[in-house]
């Protein structure tokens, strides 16, 4: 099926299991088979999210926030390094939504992000609704987040829906896409320029119809922005 997809289409990579910031060793076993994957289609980016997913052998199967110190930064920085030299290509990396922040934390999240994209040399993948939803659980500025991502490093965004849980908004994926991340993504189009978005779900599918919609709104705020629109719904 990829390779029917391949012939007429270009296609990313996008994954949950690299656990760029975990302390365990990288699987490279994990890492040998993505690298024949990649070599096998030619995606244009490979992208995994800033967490880590498990440690001492246990997969938690969730993406697990980072305390944001120069300590977490030069061992994240070191692994996106040895795995882009592995797989002979850059990475980008996503922002995740999360739901505890850490004490320990010595800067925030879009700084972090920021001098992890320099020192890495990394792509980004900035995904909105995360940015919303993390806003709403921690109380930042969303503005600040976005006004600090390096334009020149992302190079997809992402848009979904989310569940409501009262004091924190859950990243869910089976929700439509609410008004509040429409409204920043058409903050967000004109500073991030040309570039792909991507609709997530996973589950609570509604009718084709529904999810094409959601695209046709996509590419048209893109349109209002004056970006040439490359959506795709996943």
């Amino acid at each position: 099926m990829l390779e029917r997809i391949r012939n007429t289409y270009p296609i990313v990579m996008h994954g949950v299991s690299m656990s760029i910031a975990s302390t365990a060793p990288l699987d490279f076993d994990y890492l040998r088979a993505l690298k024949s994957l990649a070599s096998r289609f030619q995606p244009a980016w490979i992208s995994d999210h800033l967490c880590w997913t498990g440690v001492h052998g246990v997969n938690l199967h969730d993406l697990l926030p980072v305390p944001y110190t120069l300590e977490a930064l030069d061992h994240v920085v070191d692994r996106i390094r040895r795995v882009q030299d592995f797989l002979g290509r850059r990475l980008a990396i996503e922002n995740v939504s999360s739901y505890v922040t850490f004490a320990e934390s010595e800067m925030d999240e879009w700084t972090f992000i920021r001098e992890l994209a320099e020192r890495a040399d990394c792509w980004l993948l900035l995904d909105v609704n995360n940015v919303f939803g993390s806003s709403f659980n921690h109380s930042f500025d969303q503005a600040s987040f976005i006004g600090a991502v390096p334009a020149d490093r992302v190079v997809q965004l992402h848009l979904a829906g989310h569940s409501e849980a009262g004091t924190h908004k859950i990243d869910t994926h089976d929700q439509p896409i609410c008004e509040e991340v429409w409204s920043l993504y058409h903050e967000v189009c004109p500073r991030f320029g040309s570039i792909s978005t991507m609709i997530e779900r996973d589950d609570n599918f509604p009718p084709f119809d529904e999810l094409m919609a959601e695209l046709d709104r996509a590419r048209a705020v893109a349109a209002c922005a004056r970006i040439p629109a490359q959506g795709a719904a996943a």
